[in-house]
């Protein structure tokens, strides 16, 4: 279902954009890959604010509001401790602030594992809290039951196998995976299984590139990569990484930015008129009505 919104400018910093938008939709999305082929590939970002929204929303085709911002946000050690009210206030913030891409929204670790239905009940939870259009969770063949369950129901989902971060005490770390002929065979069929469940889309992420590839060739609905293979459908990163907010990201990510130097020397740049009592000017105070 598509929507339309009117944008109230009265509050310019909240609602920048005056003019109606029409917002992509699930089946439009899945619609891209035809025949096995998607001739404009996708463009994810993750997005946790109403300000990150806006700015992001014109480029990409998909916001995902990730669990990363466990990491991103509130500087957590991964993503196991986020929750569902994490995720529902900062879904809420990104839908507001969006108009054209598809918001999708990560199910926290211990949401929906229980089972199928301990995954509707969180899932519809999040969907109505926060007007987003979609889910992602993490799990490849032990979850295709959940994910046919779902979409059953009509809550659309997004895979999501490799490198899961949810799993990272099992899996010892944030290592690539495949590489070994039983795991990347193991990830070919969890994809394939989530795929046939009903997911209108698959995330995979850090894997080695010949599984990516294989995977997005034997898949009918989208692959989208991180740190996966420019042949994918699309391709994933959390904006703060490749904006250059962080001194340290994962090897697959290409920084298109240093938004973090930029940040620093302007807020030296604010320390240093505060201290010298050269800000504020007479611009920015306010004279006595004559």
């Amino acid at each position: 279902m598509s929507t339309t919104y009117t944008l109230d400018t009265a509050t310019s910093r909240a609602n920048p954009t005056p003019a109606p938008l029409k917002r992509l939709t699930v089946p439009a999305i899945r619609a891209r890959k035809v025949d096995g082929t998607t001739a404009e590939p996708l463009v994810m970002l993750t997005a946790y604010t109403v300000r990150t929204a806006q700015l992001l929303d014109a480029h990409c085709d998909l916001l995902l509001v990730g669990d990363s911002l466990g990491q991103v946000v509130y500087g957590l050690p991964s993503t196991v401790p986020v929750t569902l009210a994490m995720m529902a206030a900062h879904g809420a913030a990104v839908v507001r602030g969006s108009w054209h891409a598809v918001v999708a929204i990560d199910m926290p670790f211990g949401s929906y594992e229980a089972s199928p239905e301990k995954a509707f009940e969180s899932a519809a939870w999040l969907l109505k809290e926060t007007g987003a259009a979609a889910v992602k969770l993490e799990g490849g063949e032990a979850m295709a039951p959940t994910v046919r369950f779902l979409t059953e129901r009509g809550i659309p989902v997004i895979g999501h196998v490799g490198l899961t971060p949810q799993a990272v005490n099992m899996l010892g770390g944030y290592g690539a995976r495949g590489r070994s002929d039983a795991e990347a065979a193991k990830i070919e069929g969890d994809a394939r299984a989530v795929a046939e469940a009903g997911a209108f889309a698959v995330v995979v992420e850090g894997v080695v590139e010949p599984i990516a590839i294989a995977i997005t060739r034997a898949l009918a609905c989208p692959v989208i990569g991180i740190g996966a293979s420019a042949q994918c459908d699309g391709q994933v990163l959390v904006a703060e990484d490749m904006l250059g907010l962080f001194e340290r990201v994962p090897r697959f990510v290409k920084k298109y930015d240093d938004l973090g130097a930029r940040i620093g020397e302007a807020a030296a740049r604010y320390a240093e008129e505060v201290r010298a009592r050269s800000f504020p000017t007479d611009d920015q105070v306010y004279a006595p009505r004559d």
